[in-house]
């Protein structure tokens, strides 16, 4: 299937010459994306001869050679070139070497663009694309367009329906069979555990960590108090911190901070805790609203990221109770309040409130059970009920 990231990538390969870091979970289809695209050497370090030819092109590097190693292509892909001990130092050589001659795509299920592990600096040398799970506005409209938000599209063929129920991860959405689901569940859990995080970091309590990852899952959409956590899974509060941010590299989990500007400063201060893959969530209210977190996410970083403008992402909650469950800001200014229902009902009083108190350009009540209107949300300023299956459609 299509992807967005294929338009994101070609326009990049056409306007600028700086690395491509295409980041992202395992198996949510950076592989692939890689692979479509033409003239290109495709190298994985996963592989035993692709890693040779890998360690070998750094030797000719070392060498101050021209690579004789490549074929006629202008474009080279290394998958997982961050399990490499020194990558950074490399990979800064090889690009500073060969930029006028290869385009440069890194890919990795590690966060390329926050990872420490290597030595010299790559500022300015890349931008990085953060590869997300499908959402509904990607499906429907796999291509890239003007502006942030797009008019509003029907879904024909149950997109949402599977989307909600088998998540965003490629496999399962297109298979869309339970018991493939459940098995591809298992292996990706136990791969990412097991391989990826234990190949490149030196975590002796693994069989806690994964614990940690199980707890997460039924407490998707709640406030992360790390002293609670800490005790279940019987570490300390700080290396419970370490965790999290480790889970998060890996696109296991996201957190959310409280938006404090221009609100009362009785401000809950923990971060809200959602998963990438919101299928694995049990408690139908938690799925949805992790399910809505996933898309405003997604949106954000692509927003941000293909130099649309500055966005952000937010929750909404002070001591008293008084919460909203997501604010988008953009250019530092607040833009869309989002309250997530699974039934339809009156229109929330804090989203109302939270409006008038910041000033947000739009306030939506985003609900799940409500069928599509063919009618674009953006084009009403008051807080409104809307379906979800509209809203979305008109994310990317």
């Amino acid at each position: 299937m299509k992807r967005i990231y294929s338009d994101i990538i070609n326009k990049h390969l056409a306007n600028f010459q700086q690395m491509i870091f295409l980041s992202g979970g395992r198996q949510v289809g950076k592989t692939t994306i890689a692979n479509k695209l033409q003239d290109a050497e495709y190298l994985n370090w996963d592989n035993i001869v692709h890693r040779k030819k890998m360690l070998t092109l750094l030797e000719e590097l070392d060498n101050l050679k021209y690579s004789t190693q490549l074929k006629s292509q202008n474009i080279i892909i290394f998958d997982e070139f961050h399990k490499f001990k020194n990558w950074k130092n490399y990979i800064k050589g090889f690009y500073d070497t060969y930029k006028a001659d290869y385009h440069i795509i890194l890919t990795g299920s590690a966060r390329l663009n926050i990872y420490r592990k290597g030595g010299d600096s790559l500022m300015g040398r890349y931008f990085n694309y953060t590869v997300h799970p499908l959402s509904l506005g990607e499906i429907l409209r796999p291509n890239t367009c003007s502006g942030d938000v797009q008019p509003p599209i029907s879904s024909n063929n149950n997109e949402y329906e599977v989307l909600y129920k088998f998540g965003g991860y490629p496999d399962p959405f297109i298979k869309q069979q339970e018991e493939f689901h459940l098995m591809w569940q298992n292996l990706r859990f136990q791969q990412l555990f097991r391989e990826d995080i234990r190949d490149i970091e030196d975590i002796k309590l693994l069989g806690q960590l994964e614990t940690l990852a199980y707890i997460l899952q039924q407490q998707s959409g709640s406030l992360l108090k790390y002293a609670g956590l800490a005790n279940k899974v019987q570490v300390s509060s700080v290396t419970l911190k370490k965790w999290i941010k480790l889970l998060e590299s890996f696109y296991y989990c996201f957190t959310l901070k409280p938006y404090s500007k221009n609100v009362t400063k009785s401000l809950i201060k923990e971060p809200k805790i959602y998963l990438y893959d919101w299928s694995v969530i049990e408690d139908p209210g938690s799925r949805f609203e992790n399910f809505i977190a996933s898309h405003l996410l997604k949106s954000v970083d692509l927003w941000n990221e293909t130099g649309k403008g500055k966005y952000e992402l937010y929750y909404i909650r002070t001591k008293d109770q008084k919460e909203v469950d997501f604010l988008v800001t953009k250019n530092s200014q607040p833009w869309i309040l989002v309250e997530a229902k699974l039934s339809n009902g009156s229109i929330s009083k804090n989203l109302i409130n939270f409006k008038s108190k910041l000033n947000a350009t739009h306030a939506f009540q985003v609900v799940h059970d409500l069928e599509y209107v063919d009618k674009s949300c953006f084009d009403e300023y008051n807080p409104i009920i809307i379906p979800a299956r509209t809203f979305l459609s008109q994310l990317v």
